[in-house]
């Protein structure tokens, strides 16, 4: 795996490149994630499939959003990166955030192979705006060391039914820096707040009806910790009836373990979507 940064006019994009040769799948995070997010997916598939992981702007070690930031504008981002990558035919994995952007790049690139949404692209309700804004203070805290960011991280993702892991812990460091005499996250809370309300701006009679290629949703039904799932079933109803090729799967992960477990039973539904387009 190949660490870079892509420059696209006035922004930049740290991108984690993985090595295969059936195809590029460009692999994009959620609201508060970086590329090692997706993890488990890259390294289930690299020696198959190149798979191209990025930090969307404002995360990890790409450059600052927009002022006016939204997912439409990260979509943006995603087809100047095809273009300069000179990617023919992408294959586009997203998960929550990351599946917004990927069904808003298909509707728009006829050229897209595949579409693997991973809990995400749904209708937006108070639901989300529960179980995601409490989380998001702690973009704007002051820390007197790495440690004690991760140690907060830690008792975060215990709250949600996520168990610590090395490569947690890996994911935490990475989103966190020193500035002056402090540590913070990389990340702007003003920011990620603009992009999380601009889930409610994505219609998906309007997106999906336009999304051509064949796709697949995998929908994670556990709750989070003493949360709900981060989406219903009813959430994809649209999605499911204006996507024309779609296959819809249903996993008892919740919405965090669905990424920072390694799922083989998601792992093996990608890989016989994929040995189908």
């Amino acid at each position: 795996m190949k660490m870079y940064v892509k420059e696209l006019g006035n922004r930049s994009i740290q991108i984690a490149d993985y090595p295969g040769t059936k195809g590029t799948i460009i692999a994009i995070h959620g609201l508060t994630g970086n590329h090692k997010q997706m993890h488990y997916y890259a390294e289930m598939l690299t020696g198959t499939y190149r798979v191209i992981a990025v930090d969307l702007r404002g995360r990890g070690n790409s450059s600052e959003t927009d002022e006016q930031t939204s997912l439409f504008k990260h979509a943006e981002d995603i087809m100047s990166l095809i273009h300069e990558l000179d990617i023919e035919h992408p294959i586009l994995m997203g998960y929550s955030m990351g599946a917004f952007i990927s069904a808003v790049v298909a509707s728009k690139l006829k050229q897209v192979k595949g579409l693997i949404l991973l809990d995400g692209a749904a209708i937006s309700t108070q639901q989300q705006r529960d179980i995601v804004q409490p989380s998001l203070g702690r973009l704007s805290k002051e820390y007197d060391a790495k440690e004690s960011y991760i140690r907060e991280m830690r008792d975060i993702y215990s709250r949600l039914g996520v168990p610590w892991t090395d490569h947690l812990r890996s994911v935490a460091e990475y989103e966190v820096h020193k500035v002056d005499n402090h540590w913070e996250n990389k990340s702007s809370e003003s920011h990620i707040l603009a992009d999380f309300n601009s889930f409610y701006s994505f219609v998906p009679k309007e997106v999906c009806s336009q999304i051509a290629c064949p796709t697949l949703l995998v929908h994670a039904s556990g709750k989070i910790g003493q949360f709900p799932p981060l989406f219903y079933k009813e959430a994809y109803e649209d999605t499911e009836t204006y996507t024309d090729n779609i296959k819809t799967i249903v996993s008892d992960c919740n919405h965090y373990t669905m990424v920072f477990e390694n799922r083989e039973e998601i792992n093996q539904e990608i890989r016989t979507f994929l040995k189908k387009i």
